[in-house]
């Protein structure tokens, strides 16, 4: 079972639509990423795909906020999903990524309650890049 991280707190996965990844077509509505993916296979994300997952294996590795933000620039405007090990702490940095929400399993969520997710889910109070430019 998962949860899914939003700024409104926890909730269930709404999401009943099948995925497939880049490698066997890109034919179904949902798209799973791997951390790994070559940034410059992006541009085969197939138009209309409805949600990119991008997997995060460990919380230390950040491969996935960047292909996150590169689909952003990209123009990719359908909800877009971390899932794995990401950690309440980078909750806004995921959000600041481009991400929509996060997909964390049951033991992360009892480790790291609700409380600590919604205490980050002012991440555009706390942008610091924006208060230097202001």
């Amino acid at each position: 079972m998962s949860v899914i991280v939003t700024d409104r707190g926890f909730g269930q996965d709404d999401w009943t639509g099948a995925f497939t990844t880049l490698d066997e077509g890109g034919t179904a509505p949902g798209l799973d990423l791997a951390s790994d993916t070559d940034p410059a296979a992006l541009s085969q994300v197939p138009e209309g795909t409805e949600l990119v997952r991008i997997a995060f294996p460990a919380s230390s590795d950040g491969r996935g906020f960047t292909l996150a933000r590169l689909l952003r620039l990209r123009g990719y405007r359908g909800r877009l999903r971390a899932a794995g090990h990401v950690i309440a702490d980078q909750y806004a940095m995921a959000r600041r990524s481009g991400f929509d929400e996060v997909e964390i399993d049951d033991d992360l969520a009892a480790r790291q309650p609700e409380d600590q997710w919604r205490f980050r889910a002012d991440w555009q109070a706390h942008d610091y890049q924006s208060r230097l430019r202001g």
